[in-house]
């Protein structure tokens, strides 16, 4: 396996710590995996861009991967100046958030899906070779890594020293952040491409199996399940004691997180592996049918709908009153979160499954035309 470290960046001494909250707002607040901290993908803390001003977003820079068969489905994590994203060039890569030049790369055997976290001096990924990787987030080298026994489309979640991320080969799995010793495995019946969502002691997380799960954070163990009518490829969102998440059966959830029951599912017209999005009262969600939702996460009623002109596999960031999001149709989209009313897009060459971060005024996002996306205000 080729490895390039990652030359040293002027960085804030300061790492990322997982101990994020809405209250924590400051200069460079981070967007550090794909739920963000707050396990819902909506950034509070965003000032700079807003319903006004996100029609003057333009593309500040695009760092091509090297073209395979897939492009960049991984979603962006930023923190403290520097972007990581994974490739299907097989490449982990570092660039300059400000110019997007690449200072770095790590290479894994295989394509990456899964999405990074940073958390203090860490940034964990996997692979689709079935590995687990951890970098250090300054230099690129590698500190640990685990090998399951199939693909890792699941993003990592990293909470208080722990890792957890899902596997192919139907396991949950929960990792020592700095030694990379499994502390426990949770067999389901399929496979996951799910990411955990971890609040409140507790690990959320869909299967292939048609089931959400609630597992001790830990220990492991089975707090409550519940059966949908598909796969579920969607990652949990939390938020004020409820979880939100989409099926392939066309639904989307929200339950009760501490019992599992269920309080309400919206039916779209197809299936749902978009995450979702919780910001102000609303889950946001995309859906195969072509349409982004907007629905109120008290009863589950229809906001609005926006139509795209395919799947929308893409997860919604919300910052600031303003959802951004890709679809399909090679399109990223910012809509007023309040209307659904488009306020801006740009095309790309092909489908963008890649979710948005929104960070300092800027939105970063992949597509699976290869390159990596950042757009900022004039």
């Amino acid at each position: 396996m080729k490895q390039l470290p990652i030359v040293i960046l002027i960085l804030s001494a300061c790492f990322v710590s997982s101990a994020w909250s809405q209250s924590g707002c400051k200069a460079n607040t981070p967007w550090a995996e794909f739920h963000l901290q707050n396990m819902r993908r909506w950034n509070p803390c965003e000032k700079e861009i807003n319903v006004e001003n996100v029609v003057n977003l333009r593309l500040k820079w695009a760092f091509k991967t090297q073209p395979r068969l897939q492009g960049v489905f991984s979603s962006p994590a930023v923190a403290n100046g520097v972007l990581y994203v994974g490739a299907g060039d097989n490449n982990v890569y570092g660039l300059n958030a400000a110019t997007g030049n690449a200072f770095g790369m790590y290479t894994t055997p295989s394509s990456i899906h899964s999405s990074p976290a940073v958390a203090n001096e860490g940034v964990y990924i996997g692979s689709d070779d079935g590995t687990v990787y951890a970098l250090n987030a300054r230099t690129g080298a590698l500190l640990w890594s685990y090998a399951t026994t199939l693909a890792i489309e699941s993003s990592p979640t990293a909470v208080n020293g722990v890792v957890y991320v899902g596997s192919d080969d139907d396991n949950v799995y929960a990792f020592n952040a700095s030694t990379g010793v499994k502390l426990w495995s949770y067999a389901t019946g399929n496979s996951e491409a799910s990411s955990p969502a971890v609040a409140n002691g507790a690990v959320y997380v869909g299967s292939r199996d048609d089931k959400v799960y609630a597992l001790n954070a830990s220990t492991g163990a089975m707090l409550w399940s519940y059966t949908t009518g598909g796969a579920v490829d969607s990652s949990p969102a939390v938020a004020n004691g409820v979880v939100y998440v989409g099926s392939d059966d066309g639904n989307v959830y929200a339950f009760n997180a501490s019992t599992g029951a269920k309080l309400w599912n919206f039916a779209t017209a197809n299936a749902v592996d978009s995450s979702p999005a919780v910001a102000n009262g609303v889950v946001y969600i995309g859906s195969h049918d072509g349409n982004v939702y907007a629905l109120n996460a008290h009863t589950g009623v229809k906001l609005w709908n926006f139509g795209t002109a395919n799947a929308v596999h893409s997860s919604p960031a919300v910052a600031n009153g303003v959802v951004f999001v890709g679809s399909d149709d090679h399109v990223v989209y910012a809509l007023n979160a309040t209307t659904g009313e488009q306020l801006w897009s740009y095309t790309t060459e092909d489908a963008v499954e890649s979710s948005p971060a929104v960070v300092n005024g800027i939105v970063y996002v992949g597509s699976d035309d290869s390159n990596v996306y950042a757009f900022g205000l004039d």
